[in-house]
């Protein structure tokens, strides 16, 4: 028998709620694709208008960069970008949207960086 949220708390049992993101993004369906904020989605529109007309020539999501290798008792570290996008006269970019640059963010792309100095890794801010 199921008991109602009302008994759950009365017999002092949590009962968990949605909470907010950490940093306030909020995620956002489109085109059956979950993003992790807003901003990352209205990206991914732009993007599919540049490639409508012509100005990109394709673009790919959640790229992934090793940039520390793993062995048998640890994993790799990865870095992984929100988008590459990939131009007609067959130059790119590396785009990563962010509204907030976490601890975790700048470790990684510090690892990036000297993994893969030839890489630029841009950032779209949050808007």
């Amino acid at each position: 028998m199921r008991m109602s949220e009302k008994q759950a708390k009365a017999l002092g049992i949590g009962v968990p709620k949605k909470g907010k993101s950490k940093y306030n993004a909020k995620k956002t369906k489109i085109d059956g694709i979950t993003f992790d904020s807003k901003a990352e989605a209205n990206f991914y529109c732009r993007l599919k208008m540049l490639l409508k007309c012509g100005k990109i020539s394709g673009f790919c999501r959640q790229a992934r960069f090793v940039v520390i290798t793993g062995d048998d008792e640890t994993r790799a570290t990865e870095y992984v970008t929100d988008f590459v996008i990939f131009y007609p006269d067959k130059t790119y970019r590396i785009i990563d949207v962010k509204g907030v640059q976490t601890q975790e963010f700048k470790l990684k792309m510090k690892a990036m960086h000297e993994k893969y100095p030839e890489l630029n890794v841009e950032l779209e801010e949050k808007k």
